[in-house]
């Protein structure tokens, strides 16, 4: 036979079940139903009405619900059910608190129950994750309401110890306490994602294979967007087993997770594409493809410099796909560009693009300086003024006069243009170096 589900009423007397209401000169009220897809105790701008869901199964009727105040002084709304299967039904979105008699048959109950004297609690509390729930027993049963709490009950009440102003105050509460632990969970899964994502991102920045190589390496790299350690930039750096190095740097438009995934896809397609033997324009013509095949829109490019340092150290290949050219330093000379007439377009913008390599002489003692346009973009003073390139120049040729070389310049340049530019710059940064 079907349960009958009771009518909600919006009065302190309990609606339906075995419970009988204390006396009350309450005006009877009709609650509006509440709009589809909305939480009833959250419309209007006045404080939550609450709504207390019992769940009790009394023949003697000897449970009696008072009424009860809320914080604004308004009744409490209660709900009876008999059993479980009752219960589930009337447990809808703007049930506040479940008060829950202990004694109240399992969903197993008979010869197939167990032994757990906390079964049915353990049932309401699946039923209801986000609910707070109130465990009911008598006075002389401490030990087992002790224990629905340690279970996940926000407290416990003592069935001949009941009153209005002790049960209105445990269901406000219980709601808050639950409001609490709710928050307070999604605070601390908040907290672990950003630990895994940190980790995550950590582990896809670089680690440079430079093995054999007399060349020093540094890098910086800051990115643009809050609190994350990866953005749109990418660089890296390989030695190939006949002894030529190779260094990349690139970026992807914007500083979004997205461009910062497409990035490390573009570097390790370059890592492994430099690996195969490819160089120059056919490396970076297929790396346009990966970029092709992998971007959300076609509106995405990405500006790209690579470098293919000769075994010697004294000569190398230059290829700019719509990228800043990079900065050469050799003792007793200043700081200069590397040749950037025959750079080629960015990768994404032309379909059927070229980008020359262009054979530069780097000496015998050099500093080589990779970067991204966040190092030169950032404002200089209170106006619209950019750093541009001649300003990153002098930037570095009196760093390098104060006698400052691999990781303490780039730190010193970086930290300089972020105090140039008035604090942190809004877009991503990276910064590469090669000396020999």
């Amino acid at each position: 036979m079907p349960v009958p589900v009771p009518r909600q009423r919006a009065i302190p007397a309990v609606e339906g079940g075995q419970a009988h209401a204390a006396p009350t000169t309450a005006t009877t009220q009709t609650a509006p139903p509440p709009r589809p897809g909305t939480d009833p105790d959250r419309q209007g701008s006045g404080p939550s009405v609450l709504t207390l869901l019992v769940i009790e199964d009394d023949p003697a009727g000897s449970l009696s619900i008072p009424e009860m105040p809320d914080a604004a002084g308004r009744p409490i709304r209660v709900r009876t059910a008999r059993n479980l299967t009752e219960a589930e039904r009337l447990l809808t979105h703007d049930v506040n608190c479940v008060l829950l008699d202990l004694a109240l048959p399992g969903p197993k109950a008979g010869a197939d129950a167990g032994s757990d004297e906390l079964e049915t609690l353990r049932h309401v509390l699946r039923l209801a994750p986000r609910h707070a729930v109130l465990a009911l027993t008598t006075s002389g049963d401490a030990e087992r309401a002790a224990e629905a709490v340690r279970v996940g009950a926000q407290d416990y009440l003592f069935r001949d110890e009941l009153d209005a102003r002790l049960l209105g105050r445990a269901v406000r509460y219980a709601v808050e306490r639950k409001r609490a632990d709710i928050a307070q969970r999604k605070l601390t899964e908040s907290r672990l994602r950003a630990q895994e994502n940190a980790r995550l991102e950590r582990g896809l920045l670089p680690t440079p294979l430079l093995d054999g190589s007399p060349l020093r390496f540094a890098a910086r790299y800051r990115p643009g967007r809050s609190r994350a350690l990866l953005g749109g930039d990418f660089y890296d750096t390989v030695r190939t087993p006949d002894g030529t190095v190779h260094a990349m740097i690139g970026d992807v438009c914007g500083h979004g997770p997205d461009e910062a995934a497409l990035g490390v896809e573009l570097r390790i397609a370059w890592r492994a594409l430099t690996f195969a033997g490819l160089c120059g324009d056919e490396l970076l013509s297929t790396l346009q493809q990966v970029l092709e095949h992998e971007r959300e829109s076609e509106e995405i490019f990405a500006t790209l410099c690579t470098v293919d340092i000769a075994p010697d150290g004294r000569r190398a290949g230059l290829c700019l796909a719509g990228h800043p050219s990079p900065l050469i330093a050799s003792p007793g000379r200043p700081a200069a560009l590397l040749p950037y007439e025959n750079s080629g377009p960015a990768l994404g913008l032309l379909p059927k693009a070229r980008w020359p390599r262009m054979q530069v002489e780097l000496g015998a003692s050099w500093s080589l300086m990779l970067y991204t346009d966040g190092l030169i973009e950032g404002r200089i003073g209170e106006g619209n003024q950019r750093l541009g390139q001649e300003g990153m120049l002098e930037l570095i040729r009196r760093r390098r006069a104060d006698g400052l070389g691999g990781e303490e310049l780039l730190e010193a340049a970086m930290n300089e243009v972020r105090d140039l530019n008035g604090g942190d710059l809004t877009d991503d940064v990276a910064v590469l170096l090669l000396d020999r």
